[in-house]
């Protein structure tokens, strides 16, 4: 079975060695330089490029990794050209490519999550802000910006500096207190099942400190969550997938639920139109039940008879950055790392006559798996002292959180 998979981060090489676990054939497109040391990586960019090599080749199907792709339909044109495909229309993406879709719809139908305003321009935001007497906020833009088009404000100062560096429409949000995690749902459009919980890791420096980021590494299971499943799965992801799929735009893939357990309950602070990054890293390797299998569900709308396994292990994924991301960074320095038990997900690399060097913000990451979550932190953070690069940067406290209120 050949299958292709579209994008070219560390989501996608997690996804491609969870499918090469099914001893498929998986490609990847455009992948990078260290997917490319396992993984065969086709240099196709567009969406005709992606199709026409479909055409040809007949993969059994395709996993859309990025957002960016969904927002832009891909899904939509692959599946009209009879080429099965995992990911939501164009018109189910916009449960994140519109921020202010995904908050008009939760208020429609009473989903828990934090009050906001939303505004046409940052004209019309800075003029709310300036009226505001309690502080922090939340300032988000409202299309898409790789995980770092959001702020929390605790001046009024701070707020007005986030809001001259975004454009176009705004939402300024309730600043929700509690602790952060992430869930998935696989789905079909009208059945869903739950994904192990996950804690991603936003923010740059250690302590949630410094600007957020596209994740800084991530760890699964969270035990601390596990007594409110229930409540998630009735309050929040049942209820948004009928409200799609009343409104026409029926949602099948993998949805992620970014939620704020606060002191009245979880509420949702964002959704996702895909698997996370880095938190597909954290949550694969656990998965013991084919992938396969699993995409074939979404695919064939066999969702409900699905059979998760996970393993009893924890893991531990640790990103390892360009210094100054995830602001300006330079690239183009040498990567040298050694042999590790923990497993390698690469990202921003290309590659030279004289090897891999760094080609992006986030350059890779390593994912240590234990019997729990300690000896997984510490085998990764063990292995990460031998990977060098110039300017290699890392939060030192992934998994350390205490999830109390």
């Amino acid at each position: 079975m050949k299958v292709l998979i579209i994008g070219s981060g560390g989501r996608e090489h997690a996804l491609a060695a969870a499918l090469a676990q099914d001893r498929h054939e998986v490609l990847v497109a455009p992948g990078n330089a260290g997917i490319a040391r396992e993984f065969d990586c086709l240099p196709l960019t567009s969406v005709s490029e992606v199709l026409s090599w479909c055409r040809k080749s007949h993969p059994a199907f395709v996993v859309i990794g990025p957002e960016q792709p969904l927002a832009e339909g891909w899904a939509d044109i692959l599946a009209e050209a009879g080429i099965p495909c995992v990911g939501p229309s164009q018109a189910a993406a916009r449960i994140e490519s519109s921020k202010i879709f995904a908050k008009d719809l939760m208020a429609r139908h009473h989903i828990p999550t934090a009050s906001c305003r939303c505004f046409p321009d940052t004209a019309a935001a800075r003029e709310y802000i300036l009226s505001l007497q309690k502080f922090p906020i939340v300032i988000k833009a409202d299309g898409l910006f790789a995980g770092k088009g959001v702020t929390i404000a605790t001046t009024e100062e701070e707020a007005l500096q986030a809001l001259s560096a975004l454009s176009a429409k705004i939402v300024v949000e309730e600043f929700l207190s509690g602790w952060e995690v992430s869930l998935f749902a696989i789905t079909d459009g009208e059945s869903f099942q739950t994904t192990l919980f996950a804690q991603d890791h936003k923010q740059l420096l250690d302590g949630d400190a410094g600007p957020n980021t596209g994740g800084m590494g991530a760890y699964c299971p969270v035990p601390e969550a596990e007594p409110y499943r229930k409540r998630i799965e009735d309050s929040v992801i049942a209820p948004i997938l009928k409200a799609m799929l009343d409104e026409g735009c029926p949602y099948r893939g993998f949805l992620y639920c970014g939620l704020m357990i606060t002191p009245q309950g979880p509420k949702v602070l964002e959704f996702n139109c895909r698997l996370g990054d880095p938190e597909t890293q954290a949550l694969l390797p656990l998965l013991e039940t084919p992938f396969t299998e699993v995409c074939e569900a979404i695919l064939e709308k066999r969702v409900k008879d699905l059979k998760l396994v996970w393993s009893h292990q924890s893991s531990v994924c640790v990103v390892l950055a360009s210094r100054g991301y995830p602001g300006k960074y330079q690239t183009g320095y040498p990567l040298t790392f050694q042999a590790s038990q923990c497993l390698t997900r690469f990202s921003g690399v290309t590659k030279t006559d004289a090897g891999l060097v760094t080609s992006g913000g986030r350059v890779m990451a390593l994912v240590g798996l234990g019997k729990d979550t300690d000896e997984a932190r510490r085998r990764v953070y063990r292995d990460i002292e031998a990977v060098e690069f110039e300017g290699k940067h890392y939060r030192r406290d992934i998994a350390l959180r205490k999830n109390v209120l």
